[in-house]
C-alpha cells in the first residue's frame, strides 16, 4: 500500500473496515433482510460477466474488401447561354494555353460576361456526388442508399483495391432510401446480410467512404431501434453512435461475426458533422427490398388506401374505447380497396388476419410485406363493435402519387355567423367550405391539441357536420354519453385527421 493510502490513523482504519464488513452482511442478508438501523437490504446489483471490448483488426481485414465507394456523375442543370460559358470576361484577353490561369479555371469554374449584369461563375453540366456501397454476391450486385445514385447518369464502384469498375442501375426504392447497381465480373468478395436482429448496446462497425476518405472504419454500438425519423411510412431505423458523416451513406454496418446489420443512411447534426448519433436501415429491411430489386428491378407492395393516425388517449376517450392500440381511419380514398370493400373514416384498424396492430407505423409495415391482389382481412372497431371486412389489396406502385383531393377555389364569403364553443376554447362559423375554425383561445384544450384558426370541421366522430348547429349537436351528444372528450374531423388545406378535444372541467 502506497505512504498515501495508508495515511489514515489505525483506530479510523478499523472503523471503515468494520463498516465496510457490516454493509458486506447486509447485503449478503438477501432481499428484505434488515440492517442493524432498521433498513431493508435489497438484492444485489446485477454483476455483468462479459468479455472485454474486442480487437476489430480481424474482423476488419475479412469485409473490408466487400465494401465500395461509389461515385456517381449527374447531370446538372444547363447554362443558359453556352455561346458565352467558354468566354473570358473584358479584361482577360487571349490567353495561352499553358497559362496558369487556364488550369484554374478549368478545376473551378469559368467566369462569363454578362451585359446586363455582374460576372456570374461557369455552372458545369456535370458534377459527381460521392458515396458507399458493399457487394452482396460474388456475381457483382452492390448494395447503397437511392439517395446517393439519385438523379444519376453514370455510375462507377471503386473497389478497395483501388479498381474503378463501370456500374448500372438495377434498381431503386426511394421509400426505403435503398438501391441495387451491377458490376460485370465474378469472384467478387462480399458479405452477408444479418438474419438476427441486433441488441441495444452490442458492438456495431461502419465502413465506407466519408469525404471521398475510402476504406473508413470507425466503431460504436447500438444505440437504439425502431427509429422513426420521419423520412417515410416505413421509418425503422437502428440508431448506431459508430462515428458516420458524409460520404457514409450507403456503407455497412458491422456486427461483431462480420455480418451486416444495417445500411448507413443517416445522421443527426445541426453542424453537418458527427455528433454520434447516426440511423441505419435494418438488414431485415434490406434483405426483403433487395431479393426484389435483383428479381424485378422494383418492390411491389401491398396497399390498402387509407389516411391513418395514431389513436390517442383524447381520441380512445371521445369515442368510448378502452386502450390506444390500432390505427384510425381519417380518410379511405374513394377509389382504394379499403374503401371499396367498406372501411370508412373513423373506424379504428385493430387486426390485420388476425394480427393485432400496435400502431400506423406497425400497420403500413403489416400491409407493405402482403402481395398485391392478396385478399386480407381488417378487423376495425366501429360504434363499439368490431366488424370484419375482407380487402383485396391493391399495388402501392401503380398508385398515382400526384393525385390529391381538388380544392374548390375561393369564394366570396358570406356574411360570419361565429359561435363559441364554451368549455373548448373554439370560436367557429359557417362559410362556404364548411364550418370554420375563426378563433382559439391561448391555452385552450383545443389548441394544446393541435387546431388552428382556419381549420375545417369536417365531422363529430362519423357524423358529418354542415352548420354550426350540427357542431353543437355533436358535443352535446358526447356530453350526455358521459365522454370527457369530444372527437373532430379537421381538415386543413389537404391534409384530414381526428383530432380528440377534452372538455374543459375547471
Amino acid at each position: 500500500m502506497s505512504e498515501k493510502s495508508s495515511s489514515f490513523p489505525p483506530a479510523r482504519r478499523i472503523r471503515n473496515a468494520l463498516l465496510a464488513g457490516v454493509f458486506t452482511l447486509g447485503i449478503a442478508g438477501g432481499a428484505g433482510a434488515l440492517l442493524a438501523d432498521g433498513q431493508i437490504a435489497f438484492a444485489a446489483p446485477v454483476e455483468v460477466q462479459a468479455p472485454a471490448p474486442a480487437d476489430f483488426s480481424a474482423i476488419v481485414e475479412q469485409v473490408k474488401p466487400a465494401v465500395v465507394g461509389i461515385q456517381v456523375k449527374t447531370q446538372a442543370e444547363a447554362v443558359a447561354d453556352r455561346g458565352t460559358q467558354n468566354r473570358l470576361p473584358e479584361g482577360f484577353g487571349d490567353l495561352p494555353e499553358d497559362h496558369p490561369l487556364n488550369e484554374f479555371f478549368r478545376r473551378f469554374g469559368m467566369p462569363r460576361g454578362n451585359e446586363n449584369g455582374p460576372m456570374q461563375p461557369f455552372r458545369p453540366d456535370r458534377s459527381t456526388s460521392q458515396g458507399s456501397g458493399f457487394f452482396v454476391s460474388e456475381d457483382g450486385y452492390v448494395v447503397t442508399n437511392n439517395h446517393v445514385i439519385a438523379d444519376g447518369r453514370e455510375y462507377t464502384v471503386i473497389t478497395d483495391d483501388g479498381r474503378e469498375l463501370d456500374a448500372k442501375l438495377v434498381g431503386t426504392d426511394d421509400r426505403t432510401d435503398l438501391a441495387v447497381l451491377k458490376v460485370e465480373g465474378t469472384g467478387f468478395p462480399y458479405v452477408k446480410l444479418a438474419t438476427e436482429p441486433p441488441k441495444i448496446g452490442q458492438w456495431v462497425i461502419a465502413v465506407g467512404n466519408p469525404f471521398g476518405l475510402g476504406g473508413t472504419v470507425t466503431a460504436g454500438i447500438i444505440s437504439a431501434a425502431g427509429r422513426d425519423i420521419g423520412s417515410g411510412p416505413y421509418d425503422n431505423y437502428l440508431q448506431i453512435d459508430a462515428p458516420v458523416n458524409r460520404g457514409n451513406s450507403g456503407g455497412p454496418a458491422f456486427n461483431t461475426r462480420g455480418e451486416v446489420v444495417g445500411v448507413n443512411t443517416a445522421i443527426f447534426s445541426p453542424s453537418g458533422g458527427n455528433v454520434g448519433i447516426a440511423f441505419a436501415i435494418p438488414a431485415s429491411t434490406v434483405a426483403e427490398v433487395v431479393n426484389d430489386l435483383r428479381t424485378d428491378g422494383v418492390v411491389t407492395r401491398g396497399w390498402l388506401g387509407v389516411q391513418i393516425q395514431p389513436v390517442t388517449a383524447d381520441i380512445a376517450e371521445s369515442l368510448g374505447i378502452q386502450g390506444t392500440e390500432g390505427a384510425i381511419v381519417s380518410d379511405a380514398q374513394a377509389t382504394g380497396p379499403a374503401a371499396k370493400a367498406g372501411v370508412q373514416a373513423g373506424d379504428v384498424i385493430r387486426k390485420v388476419n388476425g394480427a393485432p396492430v400496435k400502431d400506423p407505423k406497425n400497420l403500413s409495415e403489416t400491409i407493405a410485406r402482403i402481395e398485391p391482389n392478396q385478399k386480407v382481412t381488417i378487423t376495425v372497431l366501429r360504434d363499439g363493435k368490431e366488424e370484419n371486412i375482407d380487402v383485396t389489396l391493391g399495388n402501392l406502385k401503380d398508385l398515382d402519387r400526384t393525385q390529391r383531393a381538388s380544392v374548390e377555389p375561393a369564394q366570396p364569403e358570406p356574411e360570419a355567423k361565429p359561435a363559441s364553443l364554451d368549455g373548448l376554447g373554439i370560436t367557429i362559423e359557417e362559410k362556404d367550405d364548411g364550418v370554420v375554425v375563426s378563433g382559439i383561445e391561448d391555452d385552450s384544450p383545443a389548441a394544446e391539441k393541435g387546431i388552428q384558426s382556419g381549420d375545417v370541421i369536417v365531422a363529430i366522430g362519423d357524423a358529418p357536420v354542415k352548420t354550426v348547429a350540427d357542431v353543437e349537436k355533436g358535443i352535446n351528444d358526447a356530453q350526455q354519453r358521459g365522454r370527457n372528450a369530444v372527437l373532430f374531423k379537421v381538415q386543413r388545406e389537404n391534409n384530414v385527421r381526428f383530432v380528440g378535444v377534452p372538455f374543459d372541467r375547471g
